[in-house]
């Protein structure tokens, strides 16, 4: 975790997982599948994961992961 840039530290690994796929371009459906999760639990993560990165989107999100080297 020392390595990801600081913006990320405090997103749990679940969110870090899940900020993955959406980066990928991954759907709600989608991610819960690979992950074995329920679609509203990634939907829940997401929000989470917009919160503390002060994002307004999931594009955002996943743009920001991009730049930021995480995918």
């Amino acid at each position: 975790r020392s390595e990801l840039a600081p913006l990320f530290a405090e997103l749990s690994s679940r969110e870090l997982e899940i900020l993955k796929e959406v980066a990928k371009g991954g759907r709600n459906r989608e991610i819960g599948e690979k992950l074995f999760i329920s679609e509203k639990t990634v939907k829940d993560h997401i929000s989470n994961i917009l919160m503390e990165l002060q994002v307004n989107d999931r594009t955002e999100a996943a743009m920001l992961a991009v730049k930021q080297g995480l995918v």
